[in-house]
């Protein structure tokens, strides 16, 4: 079909891994894979877990237990693993790269899996000299470095809970999550640099006040080395193997629909979630060489470090911005024969500007993408500009909550830009109306008909807050938040969140598509779509823009957009701006932008990574 933007080979789709999964259950293509993942879990989880090399130390008794209710499953009941094990130290007399660090001012840095393994048991011990126990909770606070994949190894290997917080929170920003948590230890760098400007974290902690933690151990960003306390260490601490509902992560929200959500995940469910995107999804395998462009505070950064460990590739941090300088992504790709690479819609639209790349990018294999719905035109820059029209982009929706993805690109399948293709294995989605009833063809809620193994055990320290925000609508039906539709062809597409869908003279839309238009006019680089009270309509579109070039002409925009979506949805006002508030995943806070433009208080900030750009917007549109 024409709106195909990509092919598997034959050749592709025989050594793809995913190939792999359906022989091994008997699968003629991945609509049977899928089935059988939905209707058979005791046979397809397992035969997974084998597929994948996963082992547990204890084998379960049984496969889920929902006794409880969907809100509540267990997976993988009695058996017993280490996560820190299957990720680190099963490769421990490997004397093979693991883990890369490129930091801003130039210098490289790499760990073995033996040199990981060791300095990840060293750390675990020293956590357990601090008095960590199993189900504390330790705070990790570091730039993306081989470090920051210790701290988390560590916490596991002695059955603690990790709780990674952005690298560019405020004091106050981090004060919140040490008290939600109530962590015992911070990981802590004592800097780091982001676009060329030092940040000193451990100041920033310390201006957390009143929620300080007991200890902190503090990395030294200028030796890249573990203070004395880990150093002294005998690194002789074997894993602690727990149960598979053991607490692994608590990850925090970005805060785009509110105050921030500590989202508790497990050692067991986790792993394999997280393990089996990397294999099957993005085909990632042992030897390759991998890099998202992400933060620890975001649940990608865990996604990296669990996935690439669990696949036994060579993971490559990069400390700061990846646009800077411009071309720093592009360079980082070529210089360390990258195989995947991970990046956001967002960083994409940024990129874009700065010129085509003028690297070496042949060494791509697959391009990760998530984190909002695409744009037609930067989707196609990517698959053009960066993949050469020959890398598949894995584009897929999932988030912090849901501790894996519910819609993924199969590598196996041919690709149409901009979708993010169909259900993951283990992931029984819907598309439903305001009665819950399935919808195609049309936009609805996005919905999960079925527990899966990565999905949060609950918000932490608040089960009400979990059941009303997934499970209350729709009773015993997961309700993500997101609008989506399915094509005739069976592909689905997202249409940003539910809660920022605009309701134009009666006509539901999403702001994806209003920016869309405005970004495909050509000279707007980045759109945000609000809706805003009217007393004839009920409420109109304002297309929040930030310019591509010198040109701002209102007409044009509008124009576009209603070349593209049709009268009843022109824009009542177009505002320009040099910047749109965004979290350090860089994500748009379209919520944000449009209690500034109302004058209403605009909620959680902390996660923002530009908090004056709503200045900005205030002074626009007074």
């Amino acid at each position: 079909m024409s709106d195909f933007v990509w092919e598997p080979t034959p050749e592709y789709v025989e050594r793809a891994n995913l190939t792999r999964l359906a022989g091994r259950l008997g699968a003629d293509g991945y609509p049977e894979l899928h089935r059988i993942s939905i209707e058979e879990p005791d046979r397809f989880w397992p035969a997974l877990i084998e597929d994948l090399g996963i082992e547990f130390s204890r084998p379960w008794d049984a496969v889920l237990d929902d006794s409880r209710g969907p809100e509540w499953t267990r997976w993988f009941v009695g058996g017993r693993l280490n996560v820190a094990r299957v990720c680190v130290h099963r490769r421990a007399a490997s004397d093979a790269e693991a883990l890369v660090g490129l930091y801003e001012d130039g210098e490289r840095d790499s760990l073995t899996w033996a040199e990981a393994s060791r300095e990840v048991t060293q750390l675990a011990e020293a956590l357990v000299e601090l008095g960590v126990e199993p189900g504390d909770r330790v705070a990790i606070l570091m730039p993306m470095c081989p470090a920051v994949a210790i701290a988390s190894h560590a916490c596991a290997h002695v059955g603690a809970v990790q709780v990674p917080i952005f690298s560019g929170f405020a004091g106050p920003a981090i004060a919140t999550r040490l008290e939600d948590s109530q962590a015992k230890v911070v990981i802590c760098a004592d800097w780091s640099l982001r676009r060329g400007k030092r940040m000193d974290m451990r100041a920033t902690l310390d201006d957390a006040g009143r929620f300080a933690v007991e200890h902190v151990i503090e990395w030294n960003r200028e030796s890249r080395a573990w203070p004395e306390v880990v150093t002294k260490q005998p690194g002789t601490l074997p894993p602690l193997e727990v149960d598979s509902e053991t607490p692994y992560l608590l990850a925090y929200t970005s805060g785009t629909t509110g105050k921030p959500k500590g989202a508790l995940h497990v050692q067991g469910g986790f792993l394999v979630s997280i393990a089996r995107e990397t294999a099957y999804q993005t085909n990632v395998s042992e030897g390759d060489r991998i890099h998202f462009a992400t933060d620890m505070g975001w649940i990608m950064g865990p996604w990296t470090v669990v996935g690439g460990g669990a696949a036994g590739a060579t993971i490559v941090f990069a400390e700061g911005a990846p646009d800077w300088p411009d071309d720093r992504l592009w360079r980082l790709v070529e210089s360390e024969r990258i195989s995947m690479l991970g990046v956001s819609p967002t960083l994409v639209r940024a990129l874009i500007p700065k010129g085509e790349p003028q690297t070496d990018l042949s060494s791509l294999r697959a391009i990760c993408t998530t984190g909002e719905p695409w744009n037609p035109d930067p989707y196609r820059w990517l698959s053009d500009k960066v993949g050469g029209s020959r890398v598949p982009i894995v584009n897929c929706s999932g988030g912090t909550e849901v501790g894996a993805c519910f819609l993924t690109t199969i590598v196996t399948e041919p690709i149409k830009a901009v979708s993010v293709g169909f259900p993951a294995v283990g992931e029984d989605m819907d598309v439903v109306d305001a009665e819950g009833n399935s919808v195609r063809g049309e936009v609805g809620e996005l919905v999960c008909r079925r527990p899966w193994p990565g999905m949060t055990r609950g918000i932490w320290g608040d089960d009400e807050r979990y059941l009303d925000t997934y499970w209350r609508r729709f009773p015993g039906i997961w309700t993500h938040g997101d609008w989506a539709s399915v094509d005739e062809d069976g592909y689905w597409f997202l249409h940003g969140r539910s809660d920022d869908t605009l309701n134009i003279a009666g006509k539901r839309i999403g702001p994806a598509e209003l920016e869309s238009a405005a970004i495909a006019s050509g000279i707007v680089a980045e759109a945000a779509a609000v809706g805003v009270p009217h007393e004839v309509k009920g409420e109109v579109a304002w297309v929040f823009c930030v310019p591509s070039g010198d040109v701002r002409d209102d007409a044009l925009v509008a124009g576009a957009v209603t070349d593209a979506l049709g009268k009843a949805f022109k824009p009542d006002r177009i505002v320009w701006v040099s910047a749109l508030p965004k979290t350090r995943s860089a994500k748009i806070v379209r919520r944000a932008v449009r209690a500034r433009a109302l004058g209403e208080d605009p909620g959680d900030l902390s996660t923002l990574e530009n908090p004056e750009s709503l200045e900005e917007i205030a002074d626009a549109v007074s």
